[in-house]
């Protein structure tokens, strides 16, 4: 990562912190004239991680009603 990227990193970060309505304006702009940067992969990965805990936590119920 180039000083520039830790820098505009380290002004988002104080802006997200300091005025998050605005980081939130600047985020959405961000994300509709570049999509390409936000990646949905993510979402998909966490909605599977999310229904793998969903299941866990199901059979750790059901073991705790057999005990």
């Amino acid at each position: 990562m180039s000083n520039l990227d830790e820098s505009i990193g380290k002004i988002l970060l104080e802006l997200q912190k300091d005025d998050p309505d605005t980081f939130k304006k600047l985020m959405k702009k961000a994300q509709e004239e570049n999509p390409e940067l936000f990646d949905d992969s993510l979402d998909e990965e966490n909605k599977g991680i999310d229904e793998y805990n969903r299941k866990v936590d199901e059979y750790n119920n059901k073991v705790d009603k057999e005990q």
